[in-house]
């Protein structure tokens, strides 16, 4: 990375083990707020602050030790709450293995999957006692996503189940209380090896069946301290929690990262109450996926369109840009309804999982918000790179940034463009896949660099930009490669299209360009009714189609389209499982013909 690009790094404290982390933010922000909590849905957030965090965690891994699950691997599914994170500290701080799985998955995908880790207990919120009421696991504990930890003159009750009943995560924590008072010091001298594994994370499997990933202590908190050099994080701040937190992203960056660097975190009550939400907790920083801010920008222009305010809003921004360029910031006022919409104090957005559309990364950027785009896979715990927030980014949106500054990437074989499989070497690879010594070799070559599966390239100041998965990609007989991410984000920029998957089909002796597409229902209905024949619904697509097609080069145009009436199959982080959805056809796919993008 060149120096008279970007000046360096933010400073920060060093550390090895999560167990360290947690000791020194709850030694540095004893009395601070590490989480905002309610007690039931639609109460005002308390907090629960970072003495309190630690001393729970303590409890409960003084609890677990006692009943002889030292060495063991642990299972955490449910909603995002504190006991979730709690629960996912004690663990992988003392006792054994974390092993958190997807809320979303099956209940034989959940079998399957603990079955694999050996897991000799399992903790889980209400939604999830049916499924484990049967299931042979030694030890079950059910978790509340509403708690009682806010109100400290409410002391835990250590009460035993009824036969057939699972633990209560509180009196798990009593009990540990009452240990820790009669001496017992099991928690604090268990010893962290900060290389051995203590997270098993499954990946998604939005190409193949699901991997285990084995992560240490070391691989974590190296990341956690790359990412703040990167994205200043301070005390004063304050998250919302809306990504699923078994998810790596979520739960290094969201969770892990906000504790370090001595932040709060409040837990969302569900997408329809972001907003609600981020008034009540005043959050300053977001964390989502790119589905998630999108949908939120195109809010912000529709209601600016409906009320009449859109040319206003523009002139606006111009008025800001040039502002700008005399050093003059005069966002907050000229947004200030925009802002008002986050609860009046969001600055910062932080988003990954996938690419976000550059207009849009530049639209945010534009109504002054501070936009960070990162890049990183389950295996590099997770981010591989980031857009620092002390860097231009605006001339750059579409890149995911410089690599982190532990680790380092190069492209292999690149072709004539520069663009190859990006390899990365650096202390937060993971430690291999669980039980898979053919894949993790596959992965990680010999010199330690890991093959990431993703195609990209580097600019002259060392900022990676991704083009897609070497597994998508689409080769034509005459040798053109044609990358679907980068055509379903032209076809998505259709008012008229929500979502789109794009595969090569074999025709006539080569490959084209074929494309399920979901139509924007609601936008659809609000301008031509809500009474569209499929008909005619077809043929609105196949001149939006026309209109994205009349944009690309001829190689890289759509030549057959399907209109899908369903939501494509996705994971938890809103990523269409490419493997589970080519061969979904909900509708006759249609041929374009070569002068259709003439219409």
């Amino acid at each position: 990375m060149s120096d008279n690009f970007c000046e360096k790094n933010h400073e920060m404290r060093p550390v090895t083990t999560l167990k360290q982390m947690l000791s020194e933010s709850a030694q540095m922000y004893s009395d601070r707020p590490a989480y905002l909590v309610k007690k039931a849905k639609g109460e005002p957030y308390g907090e629960v602050t970072y003495r309190q965090l630690q001393s729970d965690v303590a409890s409960l891994g003084t609890s677990l030790l006692k009943m002889g699950l030292a060495g063991e691997k642990i299972a955490v599914i449910g909603a995002n709450c504190y006991e979730w994170i709690a629960t996912y500290l004690a663990v992988a701080n003392s006792v054994g293995v974390i092993v958190p799985l997807d809320k979303e998955l099956s209940q034989e995908e959940i079998y399957t999957l603990m079955d694999i880790a050996q897991c000799k207990a399992v903790f889980f919120t209400e939604k999830f006692e049916k499924y484990f009421k049967e299931y042979p696991v030694p030890v079950k504990v059910k978790m509340k996503v509403y708690g009682d930890r806010t109100d400290l003159s409410e002391p835990l009750a250590e009460t035993e189940p009824e036969e057939g009943q699972p633990l209560l995560w509180e009196s798990l924590v009593a009990r540990g209380q009452k240990l820790r008072q009669q001496g017992d010091e099991s928690y604090e001298e268990a010893q962290v090896d900060p290389d051995a594994m203590r997270i098993l994370l499954f990946t998604s499997g939005t190409t193949e069946a699901a991997k285990g990933v084995m992560l240490s202590h070391r691989n974590i908190a190296t990341n956690i301290v790359d990412t703040c050099r990167i994205a200043y994080v301070t005390p004063e701040d304050r998250t919302l929690s809306i990504l699923p937190i078994h998810h790596t992203f979520e739960c290094t960056m969201g969770q892990l990262l906000v504790l370090y660097r001595g932040a709060s975190t409040a837990y969302c009550e569900g997408l329809k109450y972001v907003v609600k939400n981020l008034a009540e907790a005043q959050a300053t920083v977001l964390i989502g996926v790119p589905l998630i801010f999108e949908s939120m920008y195109d809010k912000i222009w529709k209601q600016a369109e409906k009320s009449g305010q859109a040319k206003m809003l523009r002139m606006a921004i111009k008025t800001n840009r040039t502002m700008k360029a005399l050093g003059i910031d005069m966002h907050k006022k000229l947004f200030k309804s925009v802002y008002d919409k986050f609860g009046g104090r969001l600055r910062l957005i932080i988003t990954g999982a996938a690419a976000i559309d550059p207009n849009v990364f530049r639209g945010y950027e534009d109504l002054g918000f501070t936009v960070l785009q990162g890049y990183g896979l389950t295996e590099c715990s997770p981010l591989i790179s980031g857009t620092p927030d002390f860097c231009s980014r605006y001339k750059k949106a579409g890149s995911v940034g410089p690599t982190v500054s532990t680790g380092q990437a190069k492209i292999a074989d690149p072709d004539s463009d520069g663009i190859g499989e990006i390899l990365f070497q650096g202390p937060n690879v993971m430690l291999g896949y669980y039980q898979m010594p053919e894949k993790t070799a596959a992965a990680i070559d010999e010199d330690g660099w890991f093959h990431t599966g993703d195609l990209g390239f580097i600019d002259k100041e060392g900022w990676l930009y991704i083009t897609g998965r070497c597994k998508n990609v689409i080769v034509t007989k005459t040798g053109k490669n044609i990358y679907p991410e980068e055509v379903e984000m032209y076809i998505n920029r259709s008012r008229y299209i929500a979502e789109s998957l794009v595969h090569g089909v074999e025709e006539d002796d080569d490959t084209y360009v074929s494309a399920q597409i979901r139509p924007a229902y609601d936008i659809i209905a609000e301008e031509f009714g809500g009474d569209l024949s499929e008909e005619e619904m077809q043929k609105l697509m196949k001149k939006a189609i026309a209109d994205v097609n009349s944009g690309l080069p001829v190689y890289k145009r759509v030549k057959r389209f399907a209109v899908r009436s369903e939501e494509f199959v996705k994971t938890t982080t809103q990523k269409i499982k490419r493997f589970k959805n080519i061969d979904s056809k909900s509708a006759a796919f249609e041929t374009l013909q070569p002068d259709d993008s003439q219409e």
